[in-house]
This record gives C-alpha cells, sequence and structure tokens, in this order.
C-alpha cells in the first residue's frame, strides 16, 4: 500500500494565522487601565472600538458590575465543585429569571462550545444524522466530530443552500432516524440570518428533519425581552427545534443557555452532558452579573437599549450605501462585512482604519472562505453618531487605495463574493503594463523549441508529451476524461518570455488527497452514483502530469508585476468557468513568490513526495548497487537483484490488440488497490493513443513459469525528448508476482532502461516514496495553493481528513 504524507488541516489555518499575525493584525492585546467600551488602546494608539459582540454595552453596564461584585464578596470567586452535585446559590434564581425571559427552562452551560459538546452527543442518536451549514460555528462542527466516532452520519451542505439541503435529507431518509440541520441563527462574520421561515417549511414536507440553531449572535439586540433572532423568527419553540443561546457577548455576563420543548431529553442532557457533569460551573461573579442582566431582560428597558441599537445600525448602513463601499449583506444586524477578497487587500485596508484611528476585525479563514477575505465591523450601544459618521468617512477614503495598491478592483472582489458587478476604474489600471500575456489553447500555437526550453525538459511536459494530452483527453464525451487547456505565455516589449505554463480544466475527485479508508467508503458510494463529491478545478498542470508546471524568469525586472497580473488573469478564467476550485501546483518549498500568492487569496498545502533521480551513473548502471548506501545495498541484493533471474523483461515500442488488453487490466488491478492518489480510472483509449506516439514504450516482466502470452508487470514509460524518463503508470498481476517482489523488480527495470536509453534523469513521480527512496531516488517536498470558491469545499477536505465510519 502506497503511504502518503496528506496535509494537516491544522498546519493550513497555522500559516494563515502566522501571516496575519506578521501583519499585526491578529493576536493582539489591550492595554491601559480600564476599558469603557468606545475606545481601546493597541500599541500606545487609542482606537474608536468596532470590533465588539456585546452589542448592546451591557459589559460595561454599573448594574452587572455591582452584581458581580457583590456576589464575589458573598459566595467567593468561584464554587469549586461539579454542578450534578450541587449548585451554588445564586443558580436557582438566575434559571428562575431566564425562564420567564424564555417561557421555557433552561440548561444553563459554561459556555456555548462546552454547551455544544454537551448537548449535541447526548440529543444525536446512533440512528440518527446530521447536516452541518458549512459556516455553521466552528464549536458546533468540532462538537460532530464526538458523532463520527460512533458512526453517526455527519454531512456538509453549502452556506443557506436549501435545495443542497433537500438533497442530502433524501440521501439519508432512508438510513436515519432524525435528521438534524444545524446552523446559526445569525452568522458571525457576515451577519446574514438562517432562513427560519424556509427551513420550517421543508421540515413540513420531512417529519425526520430536526433543527439545532446556535444563535448567540442573535442575542438580547433582538426579540420580545431580548431572546434573540431565532425565537423572535418562531415564536413557540416547536419539538423538531433545538437552540443554543448565550449569556456572554451581548448579554453581558458569562454562559450559554440550551433550549428544548421535551422535557425527558432536557432531564437527559442534565442528569449526564459530558462538560455539564465534569466541568466547573459559572462562576458567582458570571451568575450575580447574569441575573442582573435578566433584570433589564425582563424590563421595558430593553426595548429602549433595542430601539437605540437599531438607530445606530441604520445610520451607519445609510453612511455605507451614500459611499458606494460594498457591504456583503444589508439587515437590521448590527454585523457587517467589508468584502475585501484577499488577504492581501484586507491586511492593507485594516492597518489603514488601524492608522486612521478605527480598530475593526479581520475576517479570514477558516472563519470566512480564504477568497472571501474580509473586514467585520459591528455596531454596538458604545459607538456615537459621530464616531459612526468618521469611520464611514474613513471607509470610504481608504477603499480604493486599498484595492489600487494590492492589485485589485471592486469587480474582482464583487465576483468573489457573487455579488452585482459594475464598472471599475481601477481595473482599467492594472491592464496599463508593459508585459503582456498571451492565453492560448492548444500546444499547436506555441513554437516547439521555445516552449521545450521553458517547461518540457521533465516529465511528459515537452512538445510531443503536451500534444499527447491534448488529443487524449480533449472533447471525450466521458466527462471525467474530458479536459480543457490554457497556456499562458507573458513576454516584455521584447517578446522575451517571462513566464510560461498550462492550465487544465477538469473534474477531481473531493477525496484525491484523503486518506485511503476514507475514499473507499466514497468508491461504494460511486458504484451508482460516478460523480458523487466531486468538482471542477481548474489546476496549473495536469491530473496526469507532475513536476515544475511554470516557468518564471525569476531574475526579470518585470517578474514580480508580470506574477500579479498573471494571477488576475488565470482568476478571470477561474469564473468564467465557473470552476469550484483553482490550484497553483508542484512548487518547491521556499517558493519566492509565496507572499504574493497567498496574500491574493491562496491557501498554501503540502503536497505529496515527488521522487526523482538525477545524474544517473550511466557507466554503473551494471553494478547498481554500489552507487546505493550501504543499507539500501542489502536491500537491494536481497529483494531486488536475487529476484531478477525469475524474469523475463522485454522492452516494446507498441503492444498489440491482447497485450493492450492484458495492460488495461493489470493496470485496473492495481488502480483498485491503491487509492493513495485517488483520481478517475483512466480509459482504454488513454492506452490506445500511446501506441500512437513513439515516446511512449512498454517495459513488460514475465514470470518465466507463467504461460508465454501473460506478463506478469508493465510499466508504461514516456521518453521525453529532452531530459527525462518517466515511468507514469503500473500494471501488476498481484496473483501471479506475490512471492516475486514483482513492484520493486518494475521499478529496477526502468532505472536499467533509462541507463540504456543514456537519459540521466527519472522522474519516479509521487507515492510508494519509501520504496523509491531505497533505490536511490531523492524526494522533494512540493507545495499548492488552493482556492476555493467558498469554504464549502475545503471544509469538506477537512471533514475526510477526520476518522469516521461508513454510513449504515
Amino acid at each position: 500500500m502506497a503511504r502518503i504524507k496528506h496535509n494537516n488541516f491544522i498546519d493550513t489555518v497555522d500559516l494563515v494565522f502566522s501571516d496575519a499575525k506578521k501583519e499585526g493584525i491578529l493576536h493582539l492585546y489591550a492595554e491601559g487601565d480600564f476599558l469603557n467600551g468606545r475606545t481601546i488602546k493597541i500599541k500606545g494608539s487609542e482606537l474608536l472600538h468596532f470590533g465588539t459582540t456585546g452589542y448592546l454595552g451591557l459589559e460595561q453596564d454599573e448594574r452587572l458590575k455591582a452584581a458581580a461584585i457583590n456576589a464575589v464578596n458573598k459566595y467567593g470567586t468561584q464554587f469549586p465543585l461539579s454542578k450534578s452535585y450541587l449548585s451554588h446559590p445564586l443558580y436557582a434564581e438566575l434559571e428562575s429569571k431566564i425562564e420567564k425571559m424564555y417561557g421555557i427552562e433552561p440548561i444553563i452551560t459554561k459556555n456555548s462550545t462546552l454547551g455544544h459538546m454537551a448537548v449535541i452527543p447526548t440529543i444525536i442518536r446512533d440512528e440518527d444524522a446530521v447536516i452541518l451549514d458549512h459556516q455553521v460555528h466552528w464549536s458546533v462542527q468540532n462538537a460532530c466530530q464526538l458523532l463520527k466516532l460512533r458512526g453517526i452520519p455527519v454531512e456538509m451542505i453549502r452556506h443557506n443552500n436549501l435545495e443542497m439541503l433537500e438533497d442530502k435529507i433524501r440521501q439519508l431518509r432512508d438510513i436515519a432516524g432524525k435528521i438534524w440541520y444545524m446552523a446559526d441563527g445569525v452568522y458571525s462574520m457576515f451577519g446574514d440570518f438562517a432562513p427560519v421561515k424556509e427551513l420550517l417549511a421543508i421540515a413540513e414536507k420531512y417529519p425526520q428533519l430536526y433543527f439545532y440553531f446556535d444563535d448567540v449572535h442573535g442575542m438580547s439586540w433582538k426579540g420580545k425581552n431580548g431572546t434573540g433572532f431565532i425565537f423572535d423568527a418562531i415564536g413557540h419553540l416547536p419539538g423538531n427545534v433545538a437552540i443554543v443561546s448565550t449569556l456572554s457577548k451581548t448579554f453581558g455576563a458569562s454562559g450559554a443557555t440550551f433550549f428544548t420543548s421535551d422535557e425527558k431529553l432536557r432531564e437527559k442532557i442534565k442528569n449526564f452532558g459530558g462538560p455539564l457533569t465534569f466541568s466547573a460551573q459559572l462562576e458567582p461573579a458570571s451568575v450575580g452579573a447574569a441575573i442582573a442582566s435578566c433584570d433589564i431582560h425582563l424590563s421595558p428597558e430593553i426595548e429602549t437599549l433595542q430601539t437605540e441599537l437599531a438607530k445606530k445600525i441604520l445610520h451607519f448602513g445609510s453612511q455605507l450605501f451614500k459611499s458606494g463601499v460594498p457591504v456583503v449583506c444589508e439587515n437590521d444586524s448590527p454585523v457587517f462585512f467589508l468584502p475585501m477578497g484577499t488577504p492581501a487587500t484586507a491586511f492593507n485596508f485594516t492597518k489603514r482604519l488601524y492608522s486612521d484611528g478605527f480598530y475593526l476585525n479581520l475576517g479570514i479563514y477558516p472563519a470566512v472562505p480564504i477568497k472571501n477575505t474580509g473586514i467585520r465591523i459591528t455596531i454596538s450601544a458604545h459607538n456615537q453618531l459621530e464616531d459612526i459618521t468618521s469611520l464611514s468617512n474613513a471607509i470610504k477614503n481608504n477603499f480604493n487605495d486599498a484595492l489600487q495598491q494590492t492589485s485589485t478592483d471592486e469587480n474582482r472582489i464583487r465576483r468573489a463574493f457573487r455579488m452585482e458587478t459594475k464598472i471599475s476604474e481601477s481595473a482599467q489600471r492594472l491592464e496599463t503594463n508593459p508585459a503582456h500575456i498571451e492565453i492560448l489553447r492548444s500546444i499547436t500555437e506555441i513554437d516547439k523549441k521555445e516552449w521545450d526550453s521553458s517547461i518540457g525538459r521533465q516529465n511528459i511536459l515537452d512538445w510531443e508529451g503536451m500534444q499527447y494530452l491534448e488529443k487524449t483527453f480533449s472533447n471525450e464525451n466521458d466527462p471525467t476524461q474530458n479536459w480543457e487547456f490554457f497556456y499562458f505565455i507573458a513576454r516584455d516589449d521584447k517578446s522575451n518570455v517571462v513566464l510560461m505554463t498550462f492550465f487544465t480544466l477538469a473534474l477531481w475527485k473531493d477525496d484525491m488527497l484523503s486518506t485511503e479508508s476514507v475514499s473507499r467508503h466514497l468508491e461504494e458510494i460511486r458504484k451508482t452514483n460516478p460523480l458523487h463529491m466531486t468538482s471542477k478545478v481548474l489546476s496549473m498542470g495536469s491530473l496526469f502530469t507532475e513536476g515544475s508546471h511554470c516557468y518564471i524568469d525569476h531574475d526579470h525586472p518585470l517578474a514580480e508585476n508580470v506574477m500579479r497580473i498573471f494571477l488576475n488573469k488565470i482568476e478571470d478564467i477561474y469564473e468564467s468557468t465557473s470552476a469550484d476550485m483553482l490550484v497553483l501546483r508542484d512548487f518547491e518549498i521556499g517558493f519566492r513568490w509565496d507572499e504574493i500568492i497567498k496574500k491574493q487569496g491562496y491557501i498554501r498545502i503540502d503536497m505529496p513526495e515527488s521522487c526523482v533521480i538525477e545524474h544517473l551513473n550511466l557507466s554503473a548502471i551494471q553494478d547498481y548497487g554500489s552507487l546505493l548506501s550501504s543499507r539500501s545495498r542489502k536491500h537491494f541484493n536481497k529483494d531486488i537483484i536475487s529476484f531478477e533471474k525469475f524474469y523475463d523483461v522485454e522492452i516494446k515500442e507498441k503492444l498489440n490488440d491482447t497485450e493492450l488488453e492484458r495492460a488495461y487490466r493489470l493496470y485496473c488491478n492495481v488502480k483498485e488497490k491503491n487509492l493513495a492518489i485517488n483520481n478517475f480510472l483512466y480509459t482504454r483509449e488513454v492506452f490506445e493513443n500511446m501506441n500512437g506516439y513513439p515516446n511512449w514504450e512498454f517495459i513488460t516482466v514475465k514470470l518465466k513459469e507463467a504461460p508465454q502470452q501473460n506478463f506478469t508487470g508493465i510499466m508504461f514509460c514516456y521518453k521525453n525528448s529532452i531530459n527525462a524518463y518517466v515511468p507514469e503508470l503500473i500494471g501488476m498481476d498481484y496473483t501471479a508476482g506475490e512471492g516475486f517482489n514483482l513492484y520493486r523488480q518494475l521499478l529496477f527495470q526502468t532505472i536499467k532502461r533509462a541507463g540504456a536509453l543514456e537519459i540521466p534523469r527519472i522522474d519516479f513521480g509521487i507515492s510508494a516514496s519509501f520504496e523509491k527512496k531505497k533505490l536511490g531516488a531523492r524526494a522533494i517536498s512540493k507545495i499548492a495553493y488552493v482556492q476555493a470558491r467558498d469554504n464549502y469545499a475545503m471544509e469538506l477536505m477537512q471533514t475526510l481528513q477526520n476518522e469516521h465510519k461508513a454510513v449504515r
């Protein structure tokens, strides 16, 4: 089984956050001897605070402060005992007042994250299933990881995509009891709402459908008694709805609440809800402050506070509308999101606003899709109207400058957020550059010598190899084998090549780089639904090639400018083709333009290692073991040389029909067994076309005791016309070759053949790097840059990497 080092989601997030920290935007510290809510001091500068989630400003209310102090004086700083044993004296009063607010008995938890961990594994039974909105809060998604260990299906849909939700319900309804859809009431970044009425209408069609809403950001500023967005939208709590709300953020205290009309379920959670049993209870200060906040929520004052906040929200919205600066979602939420598109633009704009005296929140992956990076602005009771007006003016004054300085334009941003586009002057400015980029659709439009000297020195990337790929994968009826080709050539004013590369538009399996266990589960589904979990991907290079797909003259004075223009050009094609994902791949670690690419909205991920033998010592090929380390030499003598005598080896320029059928069957054997790189099965035509190109040849090995016509293994090899020998695909008869080290023998015969052809480089490619390194290959670590249309694809990859069991 081939071993592949798979990219780790945590490493990806770490890279994104580390870049933001370097820019001085994340992981900051507030300074000063006190906080007032209106301003905040950071790095010695007093900034107007537009980043709080305490929308009503109750965290600074003197009554809550006094209640917290009084509770500490009376009951101490904590009550160190599990609530399962005993609650401290203030708990009963808090529970009573919250019940009065909502008209239903609550469960109080330490915070919403621990609340989800307590509630979700308890209310979801083994026979149930879960569907997540891909923008539901991380704490909900994290709690659902526990469900997978029990074999509970956890699926994901694109944000607020009700059509996709119904499709998932139909897939699950015959194998699940209850189907839980989990979403936020008010989403914390974009400030948009769950379509509650539409969701309840869907539930009428599917009685199995239940809802779990995290309404933390809808609390206090909305609804009767400030009970939040969801309660305001549904009124009476039905039996198929569960809600998590908060005592922190805009409520002004600390803790979280859970509501269900199912009394038995509520008691079950209270009896043994994980962290409810084993975690500490709320501190007396938090409970005291929460009781004081309840009193405000149960009084007419809450309506006054809501009205005053609504005026400020309306004022800011109207100011932004006048400025012409786009906003992702326009509603009455106190959360506004200004689209920036790329991290580079968001970093630039944020620092500009910091300099002008305003603190704002950066919205970045994984909270939002990487290409939907932007600025979250929250309006609170602390903000004065003149503060809001000043902020609006600063936004207007800095927006276009930030775009121009980071080589983007408003249309590009609007397309990234699927907003209506408009004429953009900055887009026109981008085109005035001494470099020119051609976009061509066939290798036949490109000079062979120029292509080969730039790109064609490795793998199947020479001019003839590209001809083979175009013939094999163009205009095919099978969507899994049909690609579109795009060639990019950037030249200076003297026609010198500054950049050259090619892209393909093709279907990829979403699990292509996932673990084999995940892929085997999905392949069972694909037996009846072949295109299940596949995406249209615009990728540098192709699924058939690997290596350096992009030539850049790094020392050219226009190189950086060309790179920026190229990134914009490829994104234009990405948009016009409606691809789901954009991938720039196979760069070596330390790539010079790494920062530029990441700041343009790409996530850097690790690719599987690629193995290559360079500078093959042709004179020593007959005594190859002498070239290896002592440890590898022992392996070579024991596991390879000693078995060579059992095989007849033959090099074939072409395969007849019988041989071709045998070769294809052996390839299918390998493809079925090895899912480490799970791409689509190639059709027989791919191998038939090899016969038509002299650069292809076939190394066959046959056990001497086997029937004369049946070779045991085959290596499909490409002779790069310039520099490299490429064992592209392999076929093996596992049964016949068992005990004879068939795979290792094919690797060695490939090395011998390259030596015979006097080709000093062998591109062994990815997978099974351990075996290849034992034969002297060097493993090269590669990286790729990925951009997804939304977080769905990225989070789906994260989900697939986690342990789970097959759907029953």
